[in-house]
């Protein structure tokens, strides 16, 4: 999670450049992990931003916690998630990012549904995950999702994609919002 030649092929400057976070927005990482993103993310909103670091697991989740209590970033929320939910209140982000996180749910579509929930209008999902060939670095092959079967998961939950960037060595960076609901005529 912290290795110190992540930031080489992560790129987190130019990652979170990318995602256009303003000034006072509230974001999201699912998966943070350690908070390699969510820390940055903390920065790109502000002070009166938000930022929601959603884990699954308890004994990270308290190295997040000690990790967000050294940078001082009291914008900085710890949530303990369940395996498949992210437990974030309906309508409050504007932007979630999961980073090399996809592989580990069960029923991705299904989480992808959940996670649209937590999006004010407006709000997109970016997903930054590897291709699904053999890299210098990453999961095993066997265990990553390949780009356009991420993407007929995040059809079948609802999303589209309204843009792709290539700006990492190794990883897809797909950037989905949920799909306009016709107005009854």
């Amino acid at each position: 999670m912290e290795a110190p030649d992540r930031g080489r092929w992560q790129r987190p400057a130019r990652v979170v450049r990318a995602l256009g976070l303003r000034r006072g927005q509230t974001a999201c990482e699912i998966g943070a992990g350690s908070g390699y993103f969510a820390l940055r993310l903390a920065r790109a909103v502000g002070p009166r931003g938000r930022v929601f670091a959603v884990e699954a697991e308890p004994r990270i989740l308290e190295v997040l916690g000690r990790r967000v209590q050294r940078a001082r970033a009291r914008n900085v929320t710890p949530v303990l998630a369940l395996d498949d939910d992210p437990l974030l209140p309906a309508a409050c982000c504007d932007l979630a990012l999961l980073v090399n996180t996809y592989h580990h749910f069960a029923d991705g579509p299904a989480y992808l549904r959940k996670l649209a929930r937590a999006l004010r209008p407006g709000g997109r999902i970016v997903t930054v995950d590897f291709h699904r060939k053999r890299t210098p670095v990453g999961p095993p092959v066997e265990h990553r999702v390949s780009r356009d079967a991420f993407l007929a998961d995040a059809r079948r939950a609802g999303l589209v994609p309204v843009a792709e960037l290539d700006l990492l060595p190794y990883q897809y960076f797909v950037v989905l919002q949920p799909r306009r609901r016709r107005a009854p005529a």
